[in-house]
Parts: structure tokens; C-alpha cells; sequence
């Protein structure tokens, strides 16, 4: 049991004087370690102090420097602004001199002037005095001396004075002459539009010499119904493989060559076909008609036209007058009112433009009553053309007064066009009008549905409605006809009238 107990007591001072010597061997080591840690962070502040010091040097260096830098700069600045200060008192005293010295030249000037006023109105006085003086000596106020020797002179020298005036006005009339012509040779050079004859016949070139035969057809069936329903004549003679088409309306001569040509290409010839592709030329002649406006004004760089004009515009295609192709004449016209406008300075567009439309109203003369100018006008009205165009256009025949300098120039242009050699056949106009007033004369006839005249005028066709005209009643429209022709036209020779009635009855099988 004591032992146990001494076990017991020797353990507990075992442990107890084991943890006092834990406790103070935690206590060395701790203040070891905060002994090492204080070491450093002594060193790292005093470091910190020499880097502080480093730092606190370059700072005050470089303070030097740029105040060593700022002194410099400010000691230059104060060298320049001495420099300018000096300048500026230089031109100052320069400016004062200079201002000196005009003020004493102004006050020279003055005296100058004060001077020769003096010197003018003492030369005045004398002036008049002298001027007093004669008329004393002559006995003569001075405007009536002045009226007698203005008219001494004039008696004296009075052939010499109107020789020499009528020479100024010959040079200058000469001069303004010469300049004109210029004007206009220039004018015409910058103008360079193919003008084409067309005449009153066109030829289609046939692949062979058998196709003549189908032309004809049976009984010439073929030829007459393309003659009947294209208004020309076709004339198949011993021309090697080709035809003529003959007929004084340019528009039929187009639309039968085209409808042949496209037969003779088909292969198939008869009535029905001929009238089938007439029909269909027919149709598309406008088509062509709007696609000449419009090339037209493409090539005269006009924009914002109405298309329906346009259209009329391109009717011109297929018109003459005095054998001259009026769409080219109008084309070639609004070049030369446009060149013309340019060289002597005024509206070139508005020149050009009504050189354009200047014989628009020809494209409905037929359908419409009035001149050809008052047509145009009209025209140009309903579209909403320009009413400088309209007064520019209007007075290129002199119907109307000239209201603008682009009208006279229009009218120029309108005569250079006409007049330039080979432009224009009058021969061929008084025919033309001639074969015309024969068809017009026929067709106002009642019953008569259509009307053509071919060769060449010695014959006029006549074709009737056969509901309105009996056979017994034809026979005597045709005498009507050639009793009117005998009393109010003129032409060589005679006239044949042919008059066709004729019944057509169609049916289909279904």
C-alpha cells in the first residue's frame, strides 16, 4: 500500500515537474524566436530608412535639375521677350516715321490741289472773258457761232462725212456678216446626222428566182391580196431575184417589205397568211415607232419626256417632206439650234428641245385639222413641255412673231437643215402631195373603206363596203370618182380608177 502510494506521489511530481520544465523550455524558445523575428524586422526598418534616404536624394537632385532647368528656360524666354519688345519699338518708330512722312505729303497734296483749283477757275474766268471778248468782236452770241460753224463744217466736209459713215457701216456689215457666217459653218460641222433620201420604191432581195412565183401565186392571188392590204404596188419584172415595192407612203412601203420578207422566210405563201402577217406588222409598227422616239431623244440626251410623246415623236420615222426623212430633219434641226445657242450664249436646252418638236404637229397632220404648227403646239401643251420650247418652236415659218433669240435660231436651224444641198427634193414634195390629194379626194367618198393610189399615181384602188355599195351602185361611184379627179386636180396624162367590191365569208368547222 505505501509503496503504491510512494508510486503514486513520485508520478505526480514526475508530472508536475515534467510540465514545469515544458513550460520553461516553451518560454526559451519563444523568446528565442521573438528574439530572431525583433533582429529582422530591425534590419528590414533600417533598410527601409537607407532606401528612404536613396530616394529622398535622387528626388532632390532631380528638384535641382528641373529647377536648374526652368531657370535656363525662363532666362531664354526673358532674352526673347527683350528681343520682341525691341523689335516691336523698332516697327513702332519705323510706323511713326512713315505716318510723318505721309501726313506730310497729304498736306503737300492738299496744297496741290488747292493750287490747281485756283489755277482752273482763274482759267474759267479768262475763259469767259475771252468767250465775251468775240462775241463783242462778232457780234454773235456763242451758240449760235458754235450752230454756224458746226454747219460750215458739215457743208464743207459733207461728202467726206457720208463717205466715211457709209464705209464704217459696210465694214461692219461685213464684219457681222462674216462672223454670222462663222457661226453658222462651226455650227454645222458639230452637226454630223445622216440624212437619207427616201424615195418611193424599196427592194426586197429574193433568196431565188422560183420565189417570184409564189409572190404572184395562183392568178397573182398572192400579190394582189398583199397589194390590197398594204396600199403599194409590187412590180416583179426581170430583176435578178429581187422585187420591187412601189408606193408613196413610206409607212405602207415598211410594213409590206417587212410582211414580205417574213413570207419569204416562212416559205408559205397565200391570202390568209399574207393578211395574217400584214396584221401582225401592223401591230408592231408602234412598237418600232416608240423604240425611234426614244433613240432619238437618248442620242440628244433629253430626259423626262412623257412616252406618249416620245411615241408621236417616233411617228416621224415614217413621214418626208420634200423627200427628206422628217424624224432625221428634227433630229439634225435640234443639233444645229443647239450649237448655234451655244455659240452666241443663250438657253442651248431649251434651243435644242424645240428644234426636237419643232414639226411634231406632221406626226398628226393626217388626223387632225390645222397647220402643222398649231398641231405641235397643241401637243406640246397636253404633255406639259416647257413654254419656252412652245414660243421657241412656234415661229420657225414665221406664222407667229419671234418672242425669244431661241426662236430665230430655230427658224435658222429649221432653214440650214432644208436648204443644205441634197437635203430636200421639191419634185418629189409636189408628188407626194399630189398622190395624197388623189386618195383624200377617193376616200371621202361614202362606202369607200380604203384607197390607194400606185403607179406611180396613174392608178387609184378603191375598195368599197359591200353592205353600204351595191355592184350597180359601184359602177357609178367609180364614174363619180373620175369626174371629180377631171374637175378639181391636175396631172399629166390620166388616172385609171379601179373600184373592188368584195364579199368575204368566214366559217369554222369544230
Amino acid at each position: 500500500m505505501e509503496q503504491t502510494i510512494i508510486l503514486l506521489g513520485a508520478s505526480v511530481f514526475a508530472l508536475v515537474f515534467g510540465a514545469m520544465l515544458g513550460y520553461f523550455v516553451r518560454q526559451f524558445l519563444a523568446k528565442r524566436r521573438a528574439g530572431s523575428i525583433e533582429q529582422k524586422l530591425q534590419q528590414r526598418i533600417e533598410q527601409a530608412e537607407k532606401d528612404a534616404e536613396g530616394i529622398i536624394l535622387k528626388a532632390e537632385q532631380k528638384a535641382k535639375d528641373g529647377l536648374n532647368a526652368a531657370k535656363v528656360e525662363e532666362d531664354e524666354r526673358r532674352k526673347n521677350l527683350v528681343k520682341t519688345e525691341q523689335l516691336v519699338l523698332k516697327r513702332e518708330s519705323t510706323l511713326d516715321r512713315r505716318n510723318s512722312e505721309f501726313e506730310e505729303k497729304e498736306q503737300e497734296f492738299r496744297r496741290k490741289v488747292e493750287k490747281l483749283k485756283q489755277i482752273e477757275k482763274n482759267l474759267e474766268n479768262s475763259e469767259e472773258e475771252i468767250a465775251k471778248k468775240l462775241e463783242d468782236v462778232a457780234g454773235l452770241p456763242r451758240e449760235k457761232a458754235k450752230e454756224e460753224l458746226i454747219a460750215q463744217v458739215e457743208r464743207k466736209y459733207e461728202q467726206d462725212i457720208v463717205g466715211r459713215i457709209r464705209k464704217l457701216e459696210a465694214e461692219g456689215q461685213e464684219r457681222f456678216d462674216r462672223r454670222a457666217k462663222e457661226i453658222v459653218a462651226y455650227a454645222i460641222q458639230k452637226t454630223a446626222v445622216s440624212q437619207t433620201q427616201e424615195i418611193t420604191t424599196t427592194t426586197v432581195v429574193l433568196p431565188s428566182e422560183d420565189m417570184k412565183g409564189k409572190i404572184i401565186g395562183k392568178e397573182g392571188r398572192n400579190i394582189r391580196s398583199l397589194e390590197r392590204l398594204a396600199g403599194v404596188e409590187i412590180v416583179v419584172d426581170e430583176t435578178p431575184e429581187a422585187v420591187v415595192i412601189s408606193g408613196f407612203d413610206p409607212l405602207r412601203r415598211h410594213i409590206a417589205k417587212v410582211a414580205l420578207e417574213r413570207l419569204i422566210k416562212d416559205g408559205r405563201i397565200h391570202p390568209a397568211r399574207v393578211e395574217e402577217e400584214v396584221a401582225k406588222v401592223q401591230q408592231e409598227i408602234e412598237g418600232q415607232m416608240k423604240e425611234a422616239g426614244e433613240a432619238t431623244v437618248y442620242e440628244l440626251g433629253i430626259v423626262g419626256l412623257d412616252p406618249k410623246l416620245i411615241q408621236l415623236l417616233g411617228r416621224l420615222k415614217f413621214r418626208t417632206s420634200y423627200g427628206q426623212n422628217v424624224l432625221l430633219h428634227s433630229l439634225e434641226v435640234a443639233y444645229l439650234s443647239a450649237a448655234l445657242a451655244s455659240e452666241i450664249g443663250v438657253n442651248a436646252a431649251v434651243a435644242k428641245k424645240a428644234g426636237l418638236f419643232h414639226d411634231i404637229g406632221k406626226a398628226l397632220d393626217h388626223q387632225i385639222e390645222g397647220s402643222h404648227v398649231e398641231i405641235g403646239m397643241r401637243i406640246l401643251e397636253k404633255f406639259g413641255v416647257e413654254k419656252e420650247v412652245i414660243t421657241a418652236m412656234k415661229s420657225h415659218h414665221e406664222d407667229y412673231p419671234y418672242e425669244s433669240i431661241e426662236a430665230i435660231l430655230v427658224q435658222t436651224a429649221d432653214a440650214i437643215s432644208a436648204s443644205r444641198p441634197g437635203a430636200r427634193k421639191d419634185t418629189l414634195e409636189n408628188y407626194l402631195k399630189r398622190i395624197g390629194e388623189l386618195e383624200s379626194l377617193a376616200a371621202a367618198f361614202s362606202g369607200v373603206e380604203k384607197v390607194y393610189a400606185i403607179q406611180a399615181g396613174r392608178e387609184i384602188r378603191v375598195f368599197v363596203k359591200p353592205e353600204q355599195i351595191t355592184d350597180v351602185q359601184a359602177q357609178q361611184l367609180t364614174r363619180d370618182i373620175a369626174n371629180r379627179i377631171e374637175e378639181e386636180l391636175r396631172y399629166p396624162g390620166e388616172i385609171k380608177v379601179t373600184l373592188v367590191r368584195e364579199n368575204r365569208f368566214v366559217e369554222y368547222a369544230r
